[in-house]
């Protein structure tokens, strides 16, 4: 780092569908609580995969950590609401397309089962061009935050904002990761780009994007932090919401804990992989990651594309976060000196601290909580080898 210039903060933010989206809200609130001299609004280059893709956008756009939690979690504040209305449009377009094609595909079927001699699994195979991309519409995100991204003080451009965002989705016809917001992709529109970039198959059609078409930006890789350590980051800071469970008896929920446990270890394996090849290749940055603990019951019994359970799983992750901030303080206090912030001990300590409204007896038990992980914390800092 040079003595020139102050050090350069960045931010990579996974996917994880709205609970992914839950967890980073309530993981930011408490760093940005934590941290003294950290405004997340300015730090100097966010990336943002899937889900992670939307907060990324938001912040970049200037809406601080609480600010996200009150449109997204609480859904108050001054009219920048996030409705999960938005995600469940039927995909009316799409049907009508594949439908258009059914016609035709039943004369092909018929000429293939009576003269072409196919078998009746080929016939069948036949109509695949008429089952839809996807269940949903994701048009009305792009719509909606193309009008939150153009109110006075807020840009859906990319070149016109003070810090670097890219946004990550991946181009289906060559598999290919394409970073929204770099040079020949920065003329798309933040909104557009978010969509593209949250696109998961099968949920959602493919994005079209100047010809191409675009899906979910976790399809290539978890995180594309290297987009920003390439930038020349000095700190770059990295939450993951998807991890794998780590006791036994994950069978016992039976497929859906099984399918939980597999989407989740494959997209943790890579991020491994990822942050050691990043120690390796940018050795000069310091890289901190964010994530539950492997052992976290309420975030693996969690449904991935669940909203109905957010102010719960908000409040979690912000304790969790608070938690991790406080029993690593030893570890983290001179890493983030290093770059011009300071660890917060008051705020850490602050067991009445609290990330969404709740009643009067779950405040109390969520304090009594919060003490009791304090205390887990420091007997595991004291017993874990150097």
């Amino acid at each position: 780092m040079s003595a020139a210039r102050p050090p350069r903060v960045g931010l990579a933010l996974a996917g994880g569908g709205p609970l992914g989206a839950i967890y980073e809200i309530g993981a930011l609130c408490a760093l940005e609580e934590a941290l003294d001299g950290a405004d997340f609004t300015r730090l100097d280059h966010y990336v943002g995969v899937s889900a992670g893709a939307f907060i990324a956008a938001g912040l970049a756009n200037g809406w601080r950590p609480r600010e996200l939690c009150a449109g997204f979690i609480e859904n108050s504040g001054s009219g920048e609401i996030f409705d999960p209305a938005w995600l469940t449009v039927p995909a009316y377009g799409e049907y009508l397309k594949r439908a258009a094609r059914v016609p035709g595909l039943t004369l092909a079927a018929l000429w293939r089962a009576t003269w072409g001699r196919k078998t009746l699994l080929e016939v069948v195979e036949g109509f695949a061009p008429a089952v839809p991309t996807g269940l949903f519409s994701s048009e009305e995100v792009h719509r909606r935050l193309e009008t939150l991204f153009s109110r006075p003080g807020r840009s859906n451009d990319f070149r016109a904002l003070r810090s670097r965002l890219r946004l990550v989705a991946t181009a289906l016809d060559s598999a290919e990761p394409v970073a929204f917001g770099s040079a020949g992709w920065d003329h798309v529109p933040i909104s557009r780009a978010v969509q593209a970039s949250c696109a998961l198959p099968g949920l959602f059609p493919p994005v079209g994007v100047d010809g191409r078409m675009f899906v979910d930006g976790a399809l290539t890789k978890t995180m594309h932090a290297s987009l920003a350590l390439d930038d020349g980051v000095d700190l770059m800071l990295c939450i993951n919401p998807l991890v794998p469970f780590t006791r036994e008896g994950i069978a016992d929920g039976g497929l859906p804990a099984v399918l939980s446990q597999t989407f989740r270890s494959l997209i943790h394996s890579r991020l491994q992989l990822g942050m050691k090849q990043y120690a390796v290749a940018y050795p000069d940055a310091d890289i901190l990651l964010v994530e539950p603990h492997g052992a976290d019951v309420e975030i693996f019994h969690a449904n991935i594309f669940s909203y109905g359970q957010r102010r719960r799983l908000a409040e979690h992750a912000y304790q969790q976060t608070r938690a991790w901030l406080r029993a690593e303080q030893a570890r983290l206090a001179p890493v983030f000196a290093r770059h011009g912030l300071r660890l917060r001990p008051e705020a850490l300590r602050d067991d009445g601290r609290q990330l969404v409204a709740a009643p009067v007896r779950q405040r109390r038990l969520g304090a009594t909580l919060t003490r009791l992980h304090a205390v887990l914390d420091e007997l595991d800092a004291a017993v874990r080898p150097a």
